[in-house]
């Protein structure tokens, strides 16, 4: 890894400034989208279709925006798209792999496409294979790996050449429970000096290494900023109460249920709603599921409402 310190003297800046993609269909994936990022995580979180992959291709300068411009350390990545390129790791959602090439021939492979001399990409192979938990796999075939054992290898393409722009597009579909916690933890150190951009519809790992929040939905940013503010946002709105299971539904017609847990006693509920929707509901302390569900759900409504009128 580069000297932390030398990285810092020069602070690098991501500008998307009222990027639209339009695709031939006439579908707005993205809608006048403005956002500002520095150095830390930036969790992009959406629903499924909301969006976020089409920005992160945006970004990622594989499709040009319909409208709008991103600038990278004030060049637009458009027209000048080099720059960017150069210092850029992306993993996208659909990672796609050579299935007869072991992992260490694959990165290898993808290292000389990047520009590394075969010394530094020897010697940055086995750090990103020891770093992802894939050093003893030896001459196995990728086309014999699990689904998280291909992702591990994408995330580690992704490192290759040690960039000042990380762009992770859903990137713990297919990990367990530890290999999500420690690529969590990876992203998180990362973040200390480059961007880095998650893009997830997953709240837990938004919650667990992201330092700034921005929500997408319907092509449209709904909320920026951290998300302790967003969850500040739902206090008192938040309530837990036990029904039967049969009476479950008739619940979720009336009310926005974030969560439901069955238990011995019935069915633990977590509601949203400005007042207790039961007799017996405890008022409780939101979290970031919470908030983020009543934020999307809202948007949903006034969107739905905007076309009926």
């Amino acid at each position: 890894m580069r000297n932390a310190f030398v990285r810092l003297e020069s602070l690098v800046q991501l500008d998307i400034n009222r990027v639209i993609k339009t695709y031939r269909e006439g579908h707005r994936a993205v809608d006048d989208v403005s956002l500002r990022v520095g150095p830390g995580v930036l969790g992009l979180l959406g629903p499924n279709g909301a969006g976020k992959s089409s920005l992160m291709r945006v970004l990622a300068t594989i499709t040009r925006p319909t409208a709008g411009t991103v600038t990278w350390d004030g060049v637009d990545v458009a027209r000048h798209p080099d720059g960017l390129r150069r210092v850029l790791g992306y993993l996208p959602q659909d990672f796609g792999v050579y299935p007869n090439l072991s992992a260490p021939e694959f990165l290898h492979y993808l290292a000389a496409a990047k520009g590394l001399s075969g010394r530094s990409a020897r010697a940055r192979v086995q750090e990103l294979l020891n770093l992802v938990n894939l050093a003893d796999v030896g001459r196995r075939p990728l086309g014999k790996f699990s689904g998280g054992m291909r992702q591990r290898v994408g995330i580690a393409q992704a490192l290759l050449n040690d960039p000042l722009l990380l762009i992770v597009d859903e990137p713990t579909v297919g990990l367990d429970p530890e290999e999500r916690m420690r690529f969590r933890n990876l992203l998180g150190d990362l973040g200390s000096d480059r961007v880095v951009i998650l893009s997830t519809h997953i709240v837990p790992d938004v919650e667990a290494v992201a330092d700034d929040l921005a929500i997408l939905a319907g092509g449209r940013l709904l909320h920026r900023g951290p998300p302790g503010d967003l969850v500040r946002a739902a206090d008192g709105q938040v309530w837990e109460l036990v029904v039967q299971a049969a009476d479950l539904s008739a619940l979720r017609d009336r009310y926005e249920v974030t969560r439901a847990v069955r238990t011995p006693d019935g069915v633990r509920v977590r509601v949203l709603h400005p007042e207790a929707p039961a007799h017996g509901a405890v008022a409780v302390p939101p979290d970031l599921e919470d908030a983020y569900v009543r934020i999307v759900r809202s948007a949903g409504r006034i969107a739905t409402s905007a076309v009926a009128r």
